[in-house]
């Protein structure tokens, strides 16, 4: 509903208390009309993505939590009470991506150009009826549809990015953790396409089925009793010095260091007691598992850990590359950078015990997709 130039709609919101409370809910919203280059969104489908969920339910405990119809108060425990103090009392918005149709522009050339038109967005608040999006971070969808078209940009754009990234390294081989996810199997495809070597490592024998039935010449799975020796074989054949970590707790990176030291200190002439002068580095993207990172010092001394996140990548590649790589994306939507969800929820449905406690396990193939309009 538009009044006075303000659309009303309803929203998710959610808020950390300094008492321990996580309170998510369902309220009427008020979104200003756009300006310059915003366009305002009608939205109609959004995935929750793993960085949804650390504002969404982080560690919370939703077995013993309070429901009530479009809201859930859950306890969220130390350390991670005290360690989201920056958001304590603060009501937030969420919901990274999603796609609907432009119903109001700014006088901007760029958003005026997007009127009437079905786009994927960022906005940051897409568990949303409505949502302010930038028109430089829109991608129009043409003939797809919003549910096509819902997950085109933090996983594809991510993907894409990985490969950027180890291009502008130097680097012509990928080691990738947690490889069947959604933006593994879609990086999987783009390195196939590229002819970038890309080593994937899962943790199920299944998961080392599927992607090699989707191509991929190099999986090799954590649990196997032979890990570290497929491991240091795949890195000895690729020549894979850089990987991108999802999981950041634990010790995921630290097997992968030690690995890579492993095969270039065996292909040294002499011995050095400061490791091999092969350049090891592992980018952490997400925190899937929540516990420390944990390093060992067994690689030597030319290692380096760094965060990677999409927006600071985004405005690091430059306007040229951004627009290659969302040209791709547009491409191949049903294709190379398809998604697939296990099940549709409303707003409230969002807020359900059965739909939180499924979700929030991040499963391999069990991603979920909101629909704010029923």
């Amino acid at each position: 509903m538009t009044t006075n130039g303000t659309t009303t709609g309803k929203q998710l919101f959610t808020t950390l208390t300094a008492d321990g409370k996580l309170t998510l809910e369902v309220a009427e919203s008020e979104f200003p009309a756009p300006t310059g280059n915003q366009v305002l969104v009608k939205m109609e489908a959004a995935p929750i993505n793993p960085s949804d969920l650390a504002i969404l339910t982080s560690a919370a405990d939703f077995e013993t939590a309070e429901y009530t119809s479009g809201k859930v108060v859950a306890a969220m425990p130390e350390p991670f009470l005290t360690g989201n103090k920056g958001r304590h009392g603060q009501r937030l918005p969420a919901g990274n991506e999603g796609a609907g149709t432009v119903i109001a522009t700014g006088d901007g050339d760029m958003a005026k150009a997007l009127m009437g038109a079905r786009v994927a967005c960022v906005p940051g608040h897409a568990f949303s009826q409505y949502a302010i999006a930038d028109a430089m971070m829109c991608i129009p969808l043409g003939e797809h549809s919003s549910e096509t078209g819902a997950s085109s940009f933090v996983n594809p754009m991510t993907a894409l990015g990985f490969v950027e990234t180890a291009k502008m390294e130097g680097h012509s081989a990928i080691i990738h953790l947690a490889a069947a996810s959604n933006l593994g199997q879609m990086l999987n495809r783009i390195c196939v396409e590229d002819g970038m070597k890309l080593v994937n490592i899962v943790r199920k024998e299944e998961h080392v089925e599927l992607l090699k039935s989707q191509g991929a010449t190099y999986v090799v799975n954590s649990s196997a009793p032979t890990y570290m020796a497929d491991l240091r074989a795949a890195i000895a054949e690729t020549g894979a010095y850089l990987g991108f970590d999802p999981i950041g707790g634990g010790q995921a990176s630290d097997g992968v260091l030690k690995a890579m030291e492993q095969v270039a200190s065996s292909q040294m002439g002499e011995f050095s007691r400061y490791g091999s002068n092969q350049q090891k580095k592992m980018y952490i993207y997400g925190r899937l598992d929540l516990s420390p990172t944990i390093l060992t010092p067994s690689y030597g001394l030319q290692w380096s850990i760094a965060g990677w996140l999409l927006t600071p990548f985004l405005q690091r590649a430059g306007m040229e590359t951004v627009g290659r790589m969302r040209s791709r994306v547009q491409a191949n939507l049903t294709t190379t950078f398809a998604s697939h969800y296990k099940a549709k929820v409303t707003l409230e449905g969002m807020l359900e015990k059965v739909a939180i406690c499924d979700y929030r396990q991040m499963k391999t193939g069990e991603k979920y997709l909101v629909t704010p309009w029923g």
